[in-house]
């Protein structure tokens, strides 16, 4: 079965599905190091940190992590027919949009969750969506745009009924989103030769850019008077 083949895949390097793990720890490490630098730098003298955002940045690096080799796996092969290509930039555009509306949503209210979530979901949909052409970008636009408003718009409306818990549950839930993802890109490309070889300097770059707006916007960035 091509799932069982999918399975083996992740385990070596014969085809990019062998370098998905390693970019998601790639990822994890980048985010994690640079949280740690600016820990000790200027986040531990912050009255109440951990408490107050230590949960949400968590889970914003591990949302990073899952979403990123998605990225690579994509970049990979290049080109996909339309059908593809629209889930492709659907599925990253809404992910996208939908756990960084959410995490901030829960630290700095609706609008700014909004804002944030919809930048990244329509920047990382339009980028990923390209690949099957003008289908794929519109996909990309129209699914980070509703998952930004949406990730941002739950995570207010639970501030007061178990939204820690909920936080993991919408992480699991849009993690095997991804993989499926993942499945499923192998799927229509295992018969077609890899495009791009790369190595990981855009993983670090993308980790390091989103976990600094990540920190900046939940710590140091506006809020709504919900929570000011």
């Amino acid at each position: 079965m091509s799932f069982n083949q999918f399975v083996k895949e992740l385990e070596n390097n014969s085809r990019v599905e062998g370098e998905l793990i390693k970019t998601m720890l790639y990822s994890l490490a980048t985010s994690l190091i640079i949280l740690a630098i600016l820990y000790y730098i200027k986040l531990k003298y912050i009255e109440d940190f951990i408490p107050k955002y230590g949960f949400y940045l968590f889970f914003s690096i591990l949302s990073f992590a899952i979403i990123i080799p998605s990225i690579r796996q994509v970049r990979a092969y290049k080109e996909f027919t339309c059908m593809s290509g629209m889930m492709i930039g659907m599925t990253i555009g809404m992910v996208a949009g939908f756990l960084s509306g959410f995490y901030i949503g829960a630290t700095n209210g609706m609008f700014y969750g909004s804002v944030f979530g919809m930048s990244i979901g329509i920047f990382l949909g339009v980028w990923t969506g390209k690949c099957c052409g003008i289908m794929g970008i519109m996909e990309g636009i129209m699914a980070g745009f509703m998952g930004g408003l949406m990730g941002a718009m739950t995570s207010v409306m639970m501030i007061n009924d178990n939204l820690k818990a909920a936080s993991v549950i919408v992480f699991l839930v849009c993690s095997i989103i991804i993989f499926g993802l993942n499945y499923m890109i192998y799927f229509e490309a295992k018969e077609n030769e890899r495009q791009l070889k790369e190595d990981y300097i855009i993983t670090i770059i993308l980790s390091f850019i989103f976990t600094l707006l990540t920190v900046w916007l939940m710590v140091f960035g506006p809020r709504s008077t919900l929570f000011s």
